[in-house]
């Protein structure tokens, strides 16, 4: 018996053909998400790719289409811009509650054949009832789609210990606390990748930190750790807005390399992001002594870094590989499903 598995984000989505073990036989990757229907106004672009990624992962796995039995299904596609909008769970929550609220879905065309498709559902943070003054209470807010499926995936690892605080690195940054009794206590989200992305593409710091025409390679590995110190240092001191002219004066003022001063532009937008977890507080039992870093190596790296410079004492260990950040997502809704009943 076989599962499609989607992970649909705000950019790019993973189709990946499993069985319930969580042997992975086919994976097709889609540059489409929700930006899609936020910038056409209509759906129709992000089901299409959805559709176009099934099918191919269908026929990558070699699978027969009836032998497949359900298509589960996490992350923005849940989301108002997503395929079928369905209402986060409140934090705080576990596997067993997304089991209990998985969603069957109908009439979302992915496939030709007439399998049942299931939807995760996200949490969002926990709020009162009634709102008085939003703006006053808006900054403790937060909601997750997609992550929580991965925290479900990384807390059936045996080496994960709890509690945790995990730091998700992709076009946004979650922190994302985890008590003892494996219950996602709830979320800080930022725009950091978003933002580094639309600094370089919109405004002129891009020159400064890309090589483009520049024939010096970056060195193997670079690191250089007073650069991000510096880096963190300006951030306290004078905040990202007037950090983010400090690249350009270091290439149009200043002898320094290409490279030196994308670490440097990496470095602010990373401890801009760090301040972050002064607001942990906002959940009771967080952990501030424990932290697991998803993502790319370089910026695990430099995370780990500055989180070690505002925390000494922290224990900080990182998923970088692909395949296992993968595996987490897959790992993750599995555990769910089978809670569910939906695999036996």
């Amino acid at each position: 018996m076989y599962y499609l598995t989607i992970d649909c984000g705000t950019t790019n989505s993973r189709v990946y053909a499993v069985d319930k073990n969580g042997k992975i036989y086919a994976k097709a990757a889609k540059k489409v998400g929700v930006r899609n229907t936020s910038m056409t106004g209509s759906r129709a672009c992000l089901e299409e790719g959805l559709r176009d990624a099934v099918h191919e992962c269908i026929r990558s796995s070699g699978i027969h289409p009836e032998e497949f039995c359900a298509v589960l299904s996490s992350g923005m596609i849940t989301s108002e811009i997503g395929l079928c909008e369905v209402p986060h769970l409140m934090a705080p929550c576990d596997a067993t509650r997304l089991a209990e609220n998985i969603t069957l879905v109908k009439d979302v065309h992915l496939t030709d054949f007439n399998i049942p498709v299931y939807f995760v559902r996200g949490i969002k943070n926990a709020m009162p009832e009634k709102v008085e003054n939003p703006f006053v209470l808006v900054g403790n807010l937060d909601f997750m789609r997609g992550e929580e499926v991965q925290m479900v995936g990384m807390m059936t690892h045996a080496s994960c210990v709890l509690p945790a605080t995990a730091v998700v690195l992709s076009s946004h940054t979650k922190f994302i606390a985890i008590d003892a009794n494996e219950r996602i206590l709830g979320s800080l989200t930022t725009t950091s990748g978003q933002l580094r992305e639309a600094i370089l593409a919109q405004t002129f710091v891009g020159i400064s930190v890309e090589k483009r025409d520049n024939p010096e390679d970056e060195p193997e590995e670079y690191f250089d750790t007073g650069i991000v110190r510096e880096a963190a240092e300006w951030i306290r001191r004078t905040g990202i807005v007037r950090s983010m002219m400090f690249p350009r004066f270091l290439d149009v003022l200043l002898d320094t390399k290409w490279y030196e001063r994308k670490l440097f532009f990496d470095a602010l937008i990373a401890a801009e992001d760090m301040l972050a977890i002064n607001q942990l507080d906002t959940f009771y039992e967080t952990c501030k002594e424990r932290f697991v870093l998803i993502g790319l190596p370089s910026r695990c790296r430099l995370y780990e870094y500055i989180l070690k410079q505002l925390m000494p004492n922290a224990q900080v260990s990182s998923i970088t590989d692909p395949e296992e950040i993968d595996k987490l997502s897959i790992d993750g809704i599995l555990t769910i499903v089978k809670k569910a009943g939906i695999i036996k």
